[in-house]
């Protein structure tokens, strides 16, 4: 049976250091209900070929997308034929743009927002750039803004304000090239942090106002929410790899034994216990035991937290987002569980600050509504409403269609008799 006949949808969270496919199917209880969305297979596995949320190797990473397919194929034990993807890395680029059109009088139309969202569309972009998402902000008619919902509206002019979100198009290219050489066909690609918001984010916080960071391996992506709407969408180059990159270092150890220790014993915030504390550290190619105090290990995870969180203040500070974060900043994605790294971004940033993970789809394997999967369940939540709409649009058609062919017949009988 496919996923078509089934009511599945599929997304698949192509980070730097995991690969996560996620399996929902979604189903109505009864005649006009709202249909529900549960989890029904779960593929995660180690991520490689990228760095920096960017494809450095093809094969590698066309061979990480199997692996979770295939893994999520055991859960659920049907074809996995197409997918929503994550993107992410530092070729994304964001900006809000406002473009407008003339109406003729009358009633505003759905017909006429969606010209105004195209108008918004053509806005020169580099050659090397293509559009992701045109998100509406707020509109305009006849010069009164702040409007969330001009359908029905009477006017002769409406603007649109927008949040545009823009990639290399080389780099989406060869995106959608592993997943397809991994046999999937690409239905739409998903800005990471706004999946990610849609998962961790209540509809109160994006109305107050609110930021999110999400920590991943390559990069961390920061969004700022407003009145409901985006108005801020960003990738640092920063991540959780960056944290165990620097341990590897400092303690002259491997990569994976830094992570462990990161995972361990990692914090950012020293403590009494911390100074009194040693771990055993193995050197790199299995060299002897060393005694290292587990203060130092706080201090250089200390330090590169500190590094992001003085990024963000940049960017808060340059952008003037103070005032629109007035519900705060939720850290959320792998890196988000170092220990005392809320604690931190609150002193440095002078706001308030908390940890998020997923907060729908309770029905979930506990392992899932860690941070880490905040990107992977809000696809499938963002995925799950394009599929409701693309299937409204289709029975809206299908109805028009209809009317159109009574109107024709009534037309024709009129005629005959």
């Amino acid at each position: 049976m496919n996923d078509r006949q089934r009511n599945v949808i599929v997304g698949i969270d192509i980070g730097t250091t995991k690969i996560c496919t996620i399996v929902g199917e979604y189903s109505w209880v009864g005649k006009h209900t709202i249909p529900r969305l549960k989890i029904i297979g779960v593929g995660n596995v180690p991520s490689f070929g990228l760095k920096k949320g960017m494809i450095v190797n093809i094969e590698k990473t066309i061979l990480s997308i199997k692996n979770s397919i295939r893994e999520a194929k055991r859960a659920t034990r049907f074809e996995i034929n197409e997918a929503y993807i994550s993107v992410a890395g530092n070729h994304i680029g964001s900006f809000n743009n406002r473009a407008e059109v003339t109406l003729k009088g009358g009633a505003i139309h759905s017909r006429d927002v969606e010209r105004v969202l195209e108008v918004a569309k053509t806005i020169t972009i580099p050659e090397d750039r293509r559009i992701l998402h045109i998100m509406p902000q707020d509109f305009i008619v006849d010069g009164i803004g702040g409007i969330r919902e001009p359908i029905g509206m009477s006017g002769s002019k409406i603007e649109a304000n927008v949040h545009v979100v823009t990639g290399n198009i080389s780099a989406l290219q060869n995106l959608s090239k592993c997943v397809e050489d991994a046999g999937i066909t690409v239905k739409n690609i998903i800005l990471q942090p706004l999946a990610s918001s849609v998962a961790i984010l209540n509809e109160e916080e994006k109305k107050l106002g609110v930021a999110i960071l999400d920590i991943g391996g390559g990069t961390s992506d920061f969004a700022v929410w407003k009145k409901g709407s985006l108005i801020c969408s960003q990738s640092i180059p920063i991540g959780g790899n960056h944290f165990t990159n620097d341990l590897a270092v400092a303690l002259n150890t491997a990569h994976g034994e830094a992570e462990k220790i990161k995972i361990n014993y990692g914090s950012v915030i020293a403590d009494r216990a911390h100074k009194d504390s040693h771990i055993s550290v193995f050197g790199i190619s299995g060299g002897p035991l060393r005694e290292i105090p587990q203060s130092f290990v706080v201090k250089v995870i200390g330090c590169r937290a500190e590094e992001l969180f003085q990024v963000i203040t940049k960017i808060i500070e340059e952008k003037k987002l103070r005032k629109d974060m007035v519900a705060g900043l939720v850290l959320t994605g792998g890196g988000a569980r170092v220990k005392g790294l809320a604690t931190l971004a609150e002193f440095i940033l002078g706001i308030p600050v908390k940890i998020g993970g997923p907060l729908h789809l309770r029905e979930a394997e506990g392992l899932i509504q860690h941070p880490e999967f905040s990107t992977a369940i809000g696809l499938l939540m963002v995925a799950f409403r394009q599929e409701m709409d693309e299937r409204n649009k289709m029975e809206k058609g299908h109805m028009d269609l209809v009317n159109k062919i009574n109107q024709s017949l009534k037309n024709i009988f009129k005629e005959i008799f």
